[in-house]
């Protein structure tokens, strides 16, 4: 381990924070909030401290994959920790581990909070806390990479933070491929705000709701979530997350003009396949239970109101999201249960959603398809194909030593989660929740709920999960190798 290196480039991140929360700070001064004095102290201190580290000299400037993997694990962790000394240094969250939790939850786009009355927040600290998300949706070390030195090695750091099973560039150097998706990422940010602003949300609104639906964080800034603004605004959002929630090689396929290459993208379509799909089956359960209490039931007065909020939820849960337009906690069994499984899939490989990624859902598919055809015919043999390529074995065999990781952590989440006494149903979907990026959950964690009443050994494990689900599992667990620490 080059331990130098490691410091190094966690000190150009750091410093990158620093800069990033002047944003914040400025509103505050601007709203004549007096919580930006606490932003301003944490911005400057950072670029002071980001700035001495980065100063480290080192002869062997190569970043391997494991420096790579450890620089990703730790700046997401450093970023979570120091994001929220503003929140604990104002006193608006009394607790330092509900603070990183409420920030680790910006940055990784989960969308789980504990705040119980997030409308008491100042504008400065809402709009901070929105911002994590975007910050967070593309990625802290792609965002670096887009506007620093470029190296060859910095692929180990690009294939460390990116979603999905395989990374690959859009363009030869790792610098121009990450200019590109934050160009793209932007661009599509700012035509969002401004949809939402013509939509007829006030200013604020519309740009701290388009960083959550970008980055597929799903932080609101009202207790009821967006189910307070009007339903053009909601179907804006849920266009909004549907298009976040695919991979971005698509958009650059699309400015590329490589329209044959479009229609290989196997992944993109299924992605559609599934939503649709779930989103009919969530609408008939809440229809049908709708069409059997009468004229009211679970927040619709409507048939429409029934399929819109069903198409929206499915849009929020698939996608990582977590917006709410109503309580999905008062839905009959079968919606819920499709519901929760749309939150394992997830969006898609290379997009700013969660989940397990509909990309390893079909190698998964194809891989039992392939045995049970060996078995029937021993000698046949056939190669697994995605978007027109073959999946080599490398790719096949981490996808599924990824499952078997997120199991082992999934299953020992849950156990530890459980000690805290709450029902299983709420025990489930919060382990749930955080480990695939999601937000709320079922019963106590539902979209009117929080995670403010869970121990703190609970929240440190929701932590855990949340930044290890956010980059794929395998940084986190390598940085917590005691091999990886040793020089040789």
């Amino acid at each position: 381990m080059n331990h130098r290196i490691v410091l190094n480039n966690i000190g150009k991140l750091i410093r990158l924070e620093g800069m990033l929360l002047i944003l914040p700070t400025l509103i505050g001064v601007f709203l004549q909030e007096k919580e930006f004095l606490a932003l301003a102290v944490t911005a400057g201190s950072s670029i002071i401290v980001g700035t001495l580290l980065s100063s480290i000299k080192t002869k062997n400037t190569r970043i391997r994959a494991k420096e790579g993997f450890v620089i990703t694990a730790l700046v997401w962790l450093i970023f979570s920790i120091i994001g929220a000394i503003p929140f604990y240094a104002t006193g608006n969250i009394k607790s330092f581990t509900d603070a990183i939790f409420e920030t680790a939850s910006g940055f990784t786009t989960t969308g789980a909070s504990i705040l119980r009355d997030v409308e008491a927040l100042p504008k400065c600290l809402l709009f901070w806390r929105s911002f994590t998300h975007w910050i967070g949706g593309m990625g802290i070390l792609v965002f670096m990479m887009a506007f620093a030195s470029s190296s060859a090695d910095e692929m180990n750091i690009m294939r460390a933070e990116s979603p999905g099973p395989s990374v690959e560039k859009m363009v030869p150097k790792v610098k121009e491929t990450a200019i590109i998706l934050y160009a793209i990422y932007t661009v599509m940010t700012i035509i969002l705000i401004i949809a939402l602003i013509m939509a007829g949300m006030p200013v604020f609104d519309s740009v701290c709701h388009a960083f959550g639906t970008a980055g597929t964080g799903g932080f609101g800034i009202k207790g009821d979530s967006i189910a307070s603004y009007n339903k053009v605004c909601q179907g804006i959002i849920t266009v909004g997350m549907m298009m976040f929630g695919v991979n971005f090689n698509l958009y650059y396929l699309i400015i590329m003009k490589k329209f044959k290459d479009i229609l290989h993208s196997e992944e993109v379509f299924t992605y559609i396949i599934i939503y649709f799909v779930a989103s009919i089956l969530v609408s008939i359960g809440t229809v049908n239970g709708f069409m059997h209490s009468g004229t009211y039931y679970a927040g619709f007065h409507t048939v429409g109101e029934a399929v819109h909020h069903s198409f929206f939820q499915v849009a929020s849960v698939m996608t990582t999201t977590g917006f709410a337009t109503m309580d999905f906690n008062l839905w009959a069994t079968m919606p819920k249960a499709i519901m929760v499984l749309v939150m394992f899939i997830g969006a898609c490989a290379g997009s700013t959603g969660g989940g397990i990624k509909v990309s390893r859902i079909i190698i998964y598919f194809k891989e039992v398809v392939r045995e049970l055809q060996s078995y029937i015919h021993p000698s046949s043999v056939k190669s697994i194909r995605l978007d027109g390529k073959v999946v080599s074995k490398d790719t096949i065999r981490t996808t599924n030593v990824f499952l078997m990781a997120y199991i082992f952590i999934f299953v020992g989440s849950l156990v530890i989660v459980c000690f805290d006494g709450f029902d299983l149903v709420t025990s489930f979907t919060a382990v749930t929740a955080t480990i695939n990026n999601i937000g709320p959950g079922l019963g106590i964690v539902g979209p009117t709920g929080n995670f403010a009443d869970f121990s703190i050994l609970a929240k440190w494990v929701f932590i855990f999960d949340m930044i290890a689900g956010r980059l794929e599992i395998f940084p986190v667990l390598i940085m917590l190798s005691i091999k990886t620490w040793r020089r040789k």
